[in-house]
């Protein structure tokens, strides 16, 4: 059934119940009333039509006082009237009330929240913190929000006071994750006793989460982790050091893979902090979103060790604010015919073809000083084949000067070169590395039939 809103749909011992004696107004999941619950304004608008109707409750105070006039949200309990129990408040929909004394003082304040937005009613599960990040609260009902919630209680109706914070999240696997702290995104000083409403959705995301709860404690993600700092740690993002205190260890793994991993840890119950602190998952911030194929850090949050092949897919967000990106790094493949994969002494270098951009060809491929191009962290291009079908590298292609001031941002020129002893003769390649993540060269080495060493 859905939420009442009409009075005639509430009767009295049926839906609801005055108990004039003790001065409490009872809900009943009954009749026309469900969990879908009823509207305070209808609950309000029924008590009239029944004082006016009824020759006893006629005899006693009447028990709700509107404060906001023709939207019937927010409503003073008075005369010494009172919900009879959690059932009844937990019923009430669309608006929030006090339970005034005598002298008008509040003894305790309810506030309402609405969501905006929709989510499966069948199985997603809002949840709020109050003050405390390790007591998250689950909302009552599964689905969309519409929920009063308790916000004060002087010392004889609960002793707290939660008007100064309130976050709501919705998380849930495969799907995006959503939040949404109501004092800060409204400028709100104090929560009160009104309806508050806010924007929480959320929609399924397949095309990043693809594995499963299960699969995210072993291999490949069982090294993805995240510490948090209360200090600075300073990482090195192209030529500068900056700011970050969120610190997510990537061990190597795909964006998408480190991904899939923290949005796993920011819905547990524990502790997910490798550092020395306490931080609970599920009621920590979010660390990380997406726009198309590029991953976004929130305010604070590095990723370390990522894919040579990923650095120009991710913009960071360092401790100030700034957004901060890596040089582009061109990345490839070097790839070995069956030769030089069999071959145990088998070598690969690269090399710049020429110096065009320098001030002479002494440094030309062919050349005893012929340059060995350094990939992106500074290093020779350059290794044993050791057996492997293909190899990457990656090259920074807006910073590399090897060849010359004047080679920086733009294509090189390129000489590969291997070979083996026993199995793979001596082979060349030319090319070029472009501005692109798809610098693929690939070595045919003849067999090697003649050279012996016996």
């Amino acid at each position: 059934m859905a939420k009442i809103i009409d009075p005639d749909d509430l009767n009295q011992a049926t839906e609801i119940v005055f108990d004039t004696a003790a001065k409490t107004i009872q809900l009943l999941i009954a009749g026309n009333l469900s969990d879908d619950g009823v509207s305070i304004q209808c609950v309000y608008s029924f008590c009239k039509e029944e004082w006016k109707a009824d020759s006893t409750l006629i005899k006693h105070p009447f028990p709700l006082k509107p404060i906001d006039g023709p939207s019937g949200t927010q409503f003073d309990v008075i005369g010494g009237w009172s919900w009879a129990d959690a059932t009844s408040t937990g019923l009430i929909r669309d608006g929030g009330w006090a339970l005034k004394d005598s002298a008008g003082v509040s003894l305790e304040e309810w506030m309402s929240i609405t969501s905006l937005g929709s989510f499966s009613a069948a199985t997603d599960q809002a949840y709020y913190t109050q003050g405390n990040f390790s007591s998250p609260v689950d909302i009552t009902l599964h689905g969309e929000v519409n929920q009063a919630i308790k916000i004060f209680g002087d010392a004889t109706h609960g002793d707290f006071d939660n008007r100064g914070d309130f976050i709501m999240y919705l998380r849930e696997e495969a799907k995006t994750y959503d939040q949404y702290d109501l004092i800060a995104a409204q400028n709100i000083s104090a929560l009160t006793y009104k309806k508050y409403a806010l924007p929480l959705s959320n929609a399924a995301d397949a095309i990043k989460v693809t594995h499963t709860d299960a699969q995210m404690v072993s291999a490949p993600y069982n090294n993805i982790d995240i510490t948090y700092f209360t200090t600075d740690q300073n990482k090195t993002i192209g030529a500068g050091d900056f700011p970050f205190r969120k610190i997510i260890e990537g061990d190597g793994k795909t964006l998408e893979q480190i991904y899939e991993k923290v949005q796993y840890l920011l819905r547990q119950t524990s502790d997910i902090d490798e550092g020395a602190g306490t931080v609970r998952g599920d009621t920590t911030a979010d660390l990380l979103y997406w726009v198309g194929d590029t991953l976004h850090t929130k305010v604070g949050v590095f990723v370390e060790n990522i894919q040579s092949v990923d650095q120009n897919r991710i913009v960071h967000t360092d401790q100030a604010g700034t957004e901060r990106t890596y040089p582009y790094a061109a990345a490839g493949t070097i790839s070995f015919n069956a030769s030089l994969r069999a071959d145990t002494d088998a070598i690969y270098r690269m090399y710049f073809t020429n110096n065009d951009a320098g001030d002479d060809d002494n440094h030309d491929f062919g050349t005893d000083a012929a340059i060995l191009v350094n990939d992106n962290g500074g290093n020779p291009i350059s290794g044993n084949v050791a057996g492997n079908a293909s190899i990457t590298f990656d090259y920074d292609y807006d910073g590399n000067t090897q060849r010359g001031a004047g080679s920086a941002g733009t294509d090189v020129p390129v000489t590969l070169v291997a070979i083996g002893l026993s199995s793979a003769q001596y082979v060349t390649i030319e090319g070029t590395i472009s501005r692109s993540k798809t610098n693929n060269f690939s070595f045919v080495a003849n067999d090697e039939l003649t050279y012996t060493n016996a």
